[in-house]
């Protein structure tokens, strides 16, 4: 694959230092560090060996990666591996791509609390789709879900979500049968949706209530407890987004999706179109518009594209997939070797 003519670790090392001065004392030691891995990647700076052709005396020298994960050029290799685990855990099943998103008041105090709030998006998704789908009026069974989150929009902007792979179906309580979800049909997204608002409003207000949460600039008020009661109301009222896809066609479009999806950072670099020194062009998707006028360009002050991207840096050690229920971490192995036995015997 032929390197991208531009890339983010271009447009930082060229204003990245006049950035950061213009910045001081308002950037988290998470966001500099990464912009120092983007800027010093496979460059001298971080070393790097000598490759060493024996039949034609070709010499190469190869500068080590960085493998920060908000990197655009480490998260290609760093799926490949991920993806070559994930592999034998596919079951021979439909799989549904769930996403719950937050509304966007909620989005905007996630910036000051990634966190707790990115934490609670995780917990209220995995809990609703555990819920309804142990629910005998809609399945019945155990599922087992893989969440991925994401930060961002396709302009850069602050929209946190989560994407959720699940297999159409799962264990029975007892273990001893596999419950397969309605062809073409996977849960009530209405259901969803009202289960994953009270949720997560529940855990909001537990934070709230600790302690957990800060508030800065137009947000400050929500310190004091019945501003903050004033501002959950209209929440519990409105709809949540939450929607499910069409099962995917197959194991490898599974497979493919969750390589696009899983290891993605804030903007890749074959989106970049043009930089100048002042501002960059980048390809964007308005999901807004109509399909075929869907993708288009956008171009923004260098400054503010450095801000955009740093928008989506995680707290450090924050883990950006999860898996629950039926492929929990603990017992995923004996889990996923009794689901594929008993749909073999259904099978035969």
């Amino acid at each position: 694959m032929s390197r991208p003519t531009l890339e983010v670790a271009d447009i930082f090392r060229a204003r990245g230092d006049q950035w950061r001065q213009a910045h001081a004392g308002h950037i988290s030691l998470g966001q500099l560090k990464v912009m120092s891995a983007i800027e010093q990647c496979r460059s001298a700076a971080l070393g790097g060996h000598v490759l060493h052709c024996t039949s034609c005396g070709h010499v190469q020298i190869a500068y080590n990666s960085c493998r920060n994960r908000h990197c655009p050029k480490c998260q290609a290799s760093s799926a490949h591996r991920w993806l070559e685990a994930r592999q034998v855990d596919l079951l021979p099943v439909a799989y549904y791509h769930v996403v719950f998103t937050l509304p966007e008041p909620v989005s905007a105090i996630a910036y000051y609390n990634k966190r707790i709030i990115y934490t609670i998006l995780f917990k209220a998704a995995a809990q609703t789709l555990l819920t309804i789908g142990a629910d005998p009026r809609h399945l019945g069974a155990r599922l087992g879900l893989t969440l991925v989150l994401h930060t961002w929009g396709s302009s850069l902007t602050h929209h946190p979500h989560v994407h959720g792979i699940v297999p159409g179906g799962g264990l029975s309580v007892d273990g001893e049968h596999w419950i397969s979800c309605r062809p073409g049909f996977f849960l009530p997204v209405r259901v969803l949706s009202s289960l994953f608002r009270r949720l997560f409003l529940e855990q909001l207000l537990k934070a709230y209530q600790s302690g957990l949460l800060q508030f800065y600039s137009d947000y400050q008020y929500l310190t004091e407890p019945k501003a903050f009661t004033n501002w959950l109301k209209p929440l519990r009222q409105i709809d949540w987004v939450v929607y499910a896809k069409k099962p995917f066609a197959g194991p490898q479009a599974v497979l493919a999706y969750l390589a696009r999806y899983t290891h993605r950072v804030a903007i890749a670099n074959s989106r970049l179109l043009a930089f100048d020194g002042q501002q960059v062009t980048f390809k964007w998707k308005d999901y807004r518009a109509r399909a075929k006028d869907r993708y288009k360009t956008m171009t923004l002050a260098v400054d503010e594209f450095i801000r955009r991207f740093l928008l989506h840096i995680l707290p450090s050690g924050f883990h950006r997939i999860r898996h629950y229920g039926m492929l929990a971490n603990a017992s995923r192995k004996e889990n996923l070797a009794t689901a594929r036995q008993l749909l073999a015997d259904q099978a035969d």
